[in-house]
């Protein structure tokens, strides 16, 4: 019996590394790339270990060889607003939800930077615009995306942050506690 399992998983993982090698041959040497697109794929590395200056240079490479590449513009938007510079991330994300308004990270985002930006009406009204054309949005990143990151603990979701901002802005200002730095800096944009 154990000689008929191991002759099927063989057979799996002979099958599995042949469509591994095939989809690498295709995706490497047939499939078309468009302009940009190296860029982009280096920005977003940057973007996930942290380098948000090389990212944002990346980014802008890529949308400098194909300026209708609107990924490049929202990594630009996400980058900037990890950089601080919050009034530029706010125009770049104005203009991705100007090109592209029913889609629902570009709201969930600029959520989050309104919530930096200490303006909270206005990001209650993304959050919520967010989770209306993308309930699925407001569970947060999947376990694999927390895995890839090494998150083993689940961060606050936008429906949880617009919650929590909805209950703080019904009581009286002086009464509010509207930001929470150590639980603030565990949410982080969404990447769609």
């Amino acid at each position: 019996m154990e000689n008929t399992q191991y002759k099927v998983l063989m057979k799996i993982a002979l099958g599995l590394t042949i469509a591994w090698i095939a989809w690498s041959l295709y995706d490497g040497a047939f499939k078309e790339k468009l302009d940009g697109e190296i860029h982009y794929y280096a920005a977003n590395k940057y973007f996930e270990d942290g380098r948000y200056d090389s990212a944002l240079n990346s980014y802008r490479k890529a949308l400098t060889e194909n300026p209708q590449l609107i990924h490049a513009n929202r990594g630009i938007a996400r980058s900037l607003m990890l950089l601080e510079q919050y009034d530029e991330a706010l125009g770049v994300f104005n203009k991705v939800i100007e090109q592209e308004p029913e889609f629902s990270a570009s709201y969930a985002n600029r959520g989050i930077l309104h919530d930096r930006m200490q303006n909270y009406t206005a990001a209650i009204a993304d959050y919520e615009k967010a989770i209306q054309l993308d309930p699925e949005i407001a569970e947060g990143p999947t376990w694999l995306t927390r895995f890839l990151r090494n998150q083993a603990v689940k961060p606050p979701t936008i429906l949880d942050r617009m919650k929590y901002l909805q209950s703080e802005m019904s009581k009286p200002e002086d009464q509010r506690v509207l930001q929470l730095p150590e639980k603030d800096e565990e949410q982080r944009p969404y990447k769609l």
